[in-house]
């Protein structure tokens, strides 16, 4: 089953949220044919702990300001600050240290399942501006 409207959304709010942080390297993957419990897995890598948990923050908040709000209904690992989940249901966001996401690498666990394409509003915006 295709990603729905919703998951759509909040996977785009979710790594434009990551990508104002400068988290790097994000994806987002359409699980739905493969997983029952969600939509899509959006990933993003960050250089230290410290902008891990900004990134979190920043998904978090970003969905919260969406007008149908999301909270996460379940988070992991913010402790450690090297790899957070956060669930929304609709879409599992996953904000892993660098070194994790190469030792994990969920990007090639992944990787028969379709990505959507994702890019960071002040790319295109730059972009579209050194056109004009």
């Amino acid at each position: 089953m295709p990603v729905t409207e919703r998951a759509l959304e909040l996977a785009m709010a979710a790594a434009q949220a990551a990508a104002d942080k400068k988290a790097q390297d994000i994806v987002i993957i359409d699980v739905g044919d493969q997983l029952a419990i969600t939509d899509a897995f959006v990933i993003a890598s960050a250089s230290n702990e410290r902008q891990v948990v900004a990134v979190v923050d920043a998904v978090e908040e970003a969905l919260l300001n969406l007008p149908e709000k999301a909270k996460p209904v379940r988070r992991e690992g913010e402790r450690q600050g090297r790899w957070v989940l956060l669930d929304f249901i609709d879409i599992v966001v996953h904000i892993q240290h660098t070194e994790e996401r190469e030792f994990y690498a969920l990007d090639k666990l992944w990787k028969d399942c379709p990505s959507m394409p994702f890019v960071d509003r002040d790319l295109a915006d730059a972009d579209a501006t050194g056109a004009a």
